[in-house]
């Protein structure tokens, strides 16, 4: 039997962190992976997001399960963090298995070719990848060589490295995740309720829930199109709420790309729920096109118990639309907004910046604010993802030694046209002035006065911090 800790690193970016005051999610690919780690094999998850001093939480683990094998997952600004997390498990014990999965890994495994701290990078699903490996490594068999598996000192590994990543799976093969193995206590998200409704808390216990992966779409910014190499695959809508019912929390947030592109799927899924009589609250992604196309799909999601709905809208100009290659237009973006509204489902608004705006540009995103309100609202920069031909054509551009280490959406790769202390003050604007048309202000939402000091606490911190993401780039040329 083999004692396998995997592990979700800690979030190092401090505007990173602080949006974790609002929505902090289980695992939930860490589950998945350690679903198809086969018994009797012991497997724990440590979530290093959890935790106020990482190292030396992950030292204690790592010294109380003495685990043969290590698995990280990471993002690509997370990737720093596991270098050295590998580089320390390695100097207290040197015959442990150390292993890389996640989006960075399979966007940029040649990133991670550090032999001596990493012995494996696995790209594509981590949880039908453990069904292969652990066989293995449990028989001291020689490790599996593809554009899944890729040895550390195999010879092969810049050539597999530099090829596409693996297909996905068909869903049926993907193994149930693990839930019982986090402390679900942990897990929430910010609920903001309908106008004049009394919320018992203001961040409910959410569990989540993924019944698709990938998306047809092929946006400029996302690197979605590349992890699932333009696939959609997607979980049966029986096997889909066999999942949901399962989950303990009142409150499920969808992690899939777009769950609603397939519509008859997901009039099936609603449905199911119905039939079954689950009552459970929902928050998800959709474009706004699937949700013109389909205002009846969500009608029957408002039945079900679809409360808030997250749309990249990105831009209300048609210009910066086309550019990143979105196929809506503002008019198409504006019968989201309002279907929604009229259905009477939350809207969180996302829209994107560019680094090359200018305060004209700034303006024109604050009076876009003011079309879409009363919504939740985020803002991200505009940056090429990793992996995609977009990063490779930018990459002698960037003005950050590490972009994989600023890659959050929220730093800039490429240089602004304002100074960057400027960029980010106006960037910081936008998020006061979203804060104004907040549907907690707007709709006069009842919460517990403990919830009501923290969500302002917290929302004052974080738009200090976007305010001061400049300070990150201090020394930088």
């Amino acid at each position: 039997m083999m004692k396998v800790l995997l592990v979700r690193p800690p979030i190092t970016l401090t505007v990173a962190r602080r949006l974790q005051s609002f929505l902090h999610l289980e695992p939930l690919a860490l589950e998945i992976v350690a679903g198809g780690i086969p018994s009797p094999h012991e497997t724990r998850i440590l979530d290093l997001a959890c935790e106020k001093a990482e190292d030396g939480a992950f030292l204690r683990s790592f010294s109380e399960f003495k685990p043969d094998v290590i698995g990280f997952t990471a993002y690509s600004n997370e990737a720093a963090t596991v270098k050295r997390l590998a580089a320390l498990a390695k100097s207290h014990q040197a015959g442990v298995f150390v292993m890389v999965g996640g989006t960075h890994a399979t966007t940029a495994p040649e990133d991670l070719h550090l032999p001596g701290v990493i012995d494996l990078v696995i790209r594509g699903e981590g949880g039908t990848a453990m069904r292969e490996l652990i066989p293995r490594l449990e028989q001291k068999a020689p490790l599996p060589e593809s554009d899944a598996f890729l040895p550390v000192n195999s010879p092969q590994f810049d050539a597999l490295a530099a090829s596409l990543p693996p297909e996905l799976p068909p869903y049926d093969q993907v193994p149930a995740a693990r839930r019982d193995l986090v402390d679900r206590s942990r897990y929430y998200c910010i609920w903001h309720g309908k106008p004049g409704e009394r919320l018992p808390t203001l961040f409910p216990r959410t569990g989540a829930a993924r019944t698709s992966v990938g998306c047809p779409f092929r946006c400029s910014f996302c690197v979605v199109h590349y992890l699932a190499r333009g696939k959609y695959v997607r979980r049966t809508p029986e096997d889909a709420v066999n999942e949901i019912v399962a989950i303990p929390e009142d409150h499920v947030y969808f992690l899939d790309d777009e769950m609603f592109i397939d519509a008859e799927r997901a009039t099936r899924i609603a449905q199911l729920l119905l039939e079954r009589g689950v009552r459970k609250y929902y928050v998800s992604w959709a474009r706004a096109d699937t949700i013109v196309k389909h205002p009846d799909v969500f009608k029957l999601w408002k039945e079900v118990g679809l409360t808030l709905i997250y749309v990249g809208l990105e831009s209300m100009e048609p210009d910066n639309l086309q550019d990143y290659n979105k196929h809506v237009s503002p008019e198409v973006n504006r019968q989201a907004i309002a279907i929604l509204r009229d259905l009477d489902i939350g809207l969180h608004a996302s829209l994107m910046v560019n680094p090359d705006f200018t305060e004209a540009d700034f303006a024109k995103v604050r009076r876009a604010i003011n079309v879409v309100g009363p919504a939740e609202m985020s803002f991200t920069v505009f940056s090429p993802p990793p992996g995609t031909e977009l990063w490779k054509k930018h990459r002698a551009e960037f003005c950050c030694p590490d972009p994989y280490a600023f890659y959050d959406g929220m730093h800039t790769l490429l240089r602004t046209r304002m100074p960057l202390k400027k960029f980010y003050r106006q960037l910081a604007g936008l998020w006061l002035c979203a804060a104004r048309n907040s549907p907690l202000l707007r709709n006069k939402v009842k919460v517990p006065l403990r919830d009501r000091i923290r969500f302002f606490y917290s929302g004052f911190w974080y738009g200090c911090s976007v305010q001061h993401i400049y300070r990150d780039y201090a020394g930088l040329p």
